[in-house]
C-alpha cells in the first residue's frame, strides 16, 4: 500500500506542519498544541517501553476522557502496542473478564481506582494511573524517547539538539521541501523509534457490547483505522480548517476512530468536552464547523430554545450515528437550523461502512446512505447467501479494507462470520432502496418470528413513532406458548400525552398486516440505552419475557 500512513505517523506529520496550532481547546480555557501533545505522547511511550511493552502487547485503558488519554492511544500505536479502550462504567467483575481475556501488559486506570486493581499487579501486568488533570503515575518521571528509541531525560526547550523530534526547532534548511535530505526528520520517514507497522499489524482491540453471550474482542489493524479515516476525510470534506465539537466518549469507534482520528490526521482542532451538555455545545456552535454525535445529542439540542440558524451559521456538518435517528428529529432539526443531519452506518468490527452524501444528493431520513469508497455492501438471504433484489429485506454484508481481522483468540467464531468470498456477516438486517441507499431494519437477533412469519420491528416502530402521542418506541419479540414468539411494543409518550393501547393498535390497522400487530403495549418513561444511545432491546426482552407465560396455548 504505497500511500499507507498509520494514524500515529499522520499525527506526527501534523506536528511538523503546525506545531503551535491548538489541537485541544478545553472548557477551562486552556489550549493544548500539537507540539505539546506530541511531547506527552513521547513521555508516555517511554513509560510504556520501560514497563516492558513490546510490539503486539496490549495496553488497556479505563480512564475518564482527557487529552492525555488520547496521547496514551497515540503512544501505544507508536511503539507497536495494541490499544484496548474499556468503558469507564465497567465493574470490577466485568474488568476481570476483559483483563483475563486480553491479557494486557499494562493497565491504565483512574487514580481513584488504583486500589481496585492493586491485586492485579504482577504476573506480567503493570498497573499505571492517569487522571483528568495531567496527574497519575503514567506521567511521572522525565523520560522521553530519543531519535534512536533510547530513553533520555526531557531536555529543556532552550537546550534542544538537532536530533530531537520537535518540528518547531528545525533548522532553516530543513523547511525547504525541495532540499530535504534523507537524514532530515520527516514524519513520513520516521526513524526506528516508531514501530514500522504494516497495514495488517494489529492496532486496537474493541470489545463488542456482549448483549448476547460473552463479549468478543474485535481486532482492528493499522490498515483498518487508516483506510477508514482516509475515506471519511474525503467523504465529509474534513480538513485542517475544521473545528470539531467532540463530546463523545473515547472508548468507542465513533469518538476515537472516527472523530479523534479524523482531527489528529487532518490537523484540525477539537473542542474537547468531557461529556455532552446542550448549552455548552450551543455556546461553541458559532466557532465550530462540525459536530459528531449520537441521536440523543440532537434530541436534547432540539429542546433548547437557543438552537437557531444564527447559532449554526459557521457550521458546515452535523453527523449522527451509533443508533437510528428518528425521522421526526431529522425534519425538526433541518427546520430549526437549515442543516440536514448526515447519518452514517458503522460498527465495532468495521468502522464506518456507509454514509449519506455530503453533497450531490439528498440526506434521506431513515437511511444510512451508500458505501464509502473502497467498501462493498450487499443484502443477501441470511441462510443461503444469495443476493437479494433491491427493496427486499435481508442480511447486510460488507467487504473492504475497513473490515477487522478477526475476533481475539476466537478463530472458529471469526471463520463463521465471514463468507468464502471475504464478506463479513454484520448481523444487521436491511434493504437497498430505489436510490441505492441502505436502510437498516434492525439486528438479526431482533427479528421476531411469530407463527412462522418474519416480523421486522423497525417497520412497526416507524408507524408508532408517527403517532402524535408517541415520542419513540421499541418493538421486541417475547416468548408465546402458541406462536413461539409474539410482538410487544414499548412506547415513550410525547410530552404531556398518555397514549392508550387500543388507540395505538387501531392506528396501525390501515398500514400493518394483522399478524404484525403487537399483542401488548407497554408505556414507559424512557427506553434503556447504552452510553452511545442505542436502545438495549435485550434488557426489554428480559423485562417482558414472562408477559405471556400464563396464556393458554
Amino acid at each position: 500500500m504505497a500511500s499507507f500512513r498509520t494514524i500515529h505517523r499522520s499525527f506526527a506529520e501534523q506536528v511538523e506542519r503546525q506545531p503551535d496550532k491548538a489541537l485541544f481547546e478545553l472548557p477551562d480555557g486552556r489550549n493544548i498544541t500539537y507540539r505539546e501533545t506530541d511531547r506527552t505522547v513521547r513521555r508516555i511511550a517511554a513509560r510504556l517501553v520501560a514497563a516492558g511493552v513490546v510490539p503486539g502487547d496490549r495496553v488497556a485503558m479505563q480512564v475518564e476522557k482527557s487529552p492525555e488519554a488520547i496521547a496514551l492511544y497515540l503512544a501505544t500505536l507508536r511503539i507497536g502496542g495494541v490499544f484496548l479502550p474499556l468503558n469507564t462504567a465497567y465493574t470490577g467483575a466485568e474488568m476481570e473478564y476483559f483483563i483475563g481475556d486480553a491479557r494486557p501488559r499494562v493497565l491504565v486506570c483512574a487514580p481513584e481506582r488504583l486500589t481496585d486493581h492493586a491485586h492485579r499487579t504482577g504476573e506480567g501486568l503493570v498497573v499505571e494511573t492517569l487522571g483528568t488533570a495531567g496527574d497519575g503515575t503514567l506521567l511521572d518521571g522525565d523520560e522521553i524517547l530519543d531519535a534512536s528509541g533510547r530513553h533520555e531525560e526531557v531536555p529543556d526547550a532552550s537546550d534542544r539538539h538537532e536530533e530531537d523530534f520537535d518540528a518547531s526547532d528545525r533548522h532553516e534548511e530543513d523547511f525547504d521541501a525541495s532540499d530535504r535530505h534523507e537524514e532530515d526528520f520527516d514524519a513520513s520517514d520516521r526513524h526506528e523509534k516508531d514501530f514500522d507497522a504494516s497495514a495488517d499489524d494489529p492496532a486496537a482491540i474493541l470489545y463488542t457490547s456482549g448483549t448476547t453471550g460473552r463479549s468478543k474482542g474485535a481486532v482492528l489493524s493499522h490498515g483498518n483505522l487508516a483506510s477508514n479515516c482516509r475515506a471519511l476525510l474525503d467523504a465529509w470534506r474534513f480538513t485542517a480548517e475544521d473545528r470539531l465539537i467532540h463530546a463523545l466518549p473515547i472508548f468507542h469507534v465513533h469518538g476515537l476512530f472516527v472523530a479523534a482520528n479524523m482531527a489528529l490526521t487532518a490537523g484540525a482542532s477539537l473542542y474537547f468536552l468531557p461529556k455532552f451538555d446542550a448549552d455548552t455545545v450551543i455556546d461553541l456552535l458559532p466557532r465550530a464547523t462540525v459536530l459528531m454525535g449520537v441521536p440523543t445529542f440532537y434530541t436534547r439540542l432540539l429542546k433548547n430554545d437557543r438552537l437557531t440558524p444564527g447559532a449554526c451559521a459557521s457550521m458546515r456538518l452535523f453527523v449522527s450515528g451509533s443508533a437510528p435517528l428518528l425521522a421526526s428529529d431529522h425534519a425538526s432539526f433541518e427546520a430549526r437550523t437549515g442543516h440536514a443531519i448526515l447519518e452514517r452506518y458503522g460498527m465495532t468490527e468495521t468502522g464506518m461502512n456507509t454514509t449519506n452524501p455530503y453533497d450531490g444528493g439528498p440526506r434521506k431520513p431513515g437511511t444510512v446512505g451508500m458505501p464509502l469508497p473502497g467498501t462493498e455492501i450487499r443484502v443477501v438471504d441470511g441462510g443461503t447467501g444469495r443476493a437479494l433484489p433491491d427493496g427486499e429485506v435481508g442480511s447486510i454484508e460488507v467487504r473492504g479494507p475497513n473490515v477487522f481481522t478477526g475476533y481475539w483468540q476466537m478463530p472458529e467464531k471469526t471463520a463463521s462470520e465471514f463468507r468464502a468470498d471475504g464478506f463479513f456477516i454484520t448481523g444487521d438486517l436491511g434493504r437497498i432502496d430505489e436510490d441505492g441507499y441502505l436502510c437498516i431494519v434492525g439486528r438479526g437477533k431482533d427479528l421476531v418470528i411469530s407463527g412462522g412469519y418474519n416480523i421486522y420491528p423497525k417497520e412497526i416502530e416507524e408507524l408508532l413513532d408517527a403517532h402524535p402521542e408517541v415520542l419513540e418506541s421499541a418493538v421486541i419479540g417475547v416468548p408465546h406458548p402458541d406462536f413461539g414468539e409474539t410482538v410487544v411494543a414499548v412506547v415513550v409518550p410525547a410530552p404531556g400525552e398518555r397514549p392508550q393501547e387500543r388507540e395505538l393498535l387501531d392506528f396501525l390497522t390501515a398500514d400493518l398486516a394483522r399478524f404484525k400487530h403487537p399483542r401488548a403495549v407497554r408505556v414507559v418513561e424512557e427506553l434503556p440505552r447504552n452510553v452511545m444511545g442505542k436502545v438495549q432491546k435485550a434488557e426489554l426482552r428480559k423485562r417482558y419475557r414472562d408477559l405471556f407465560t400464563d396464556v393458554d396455548a
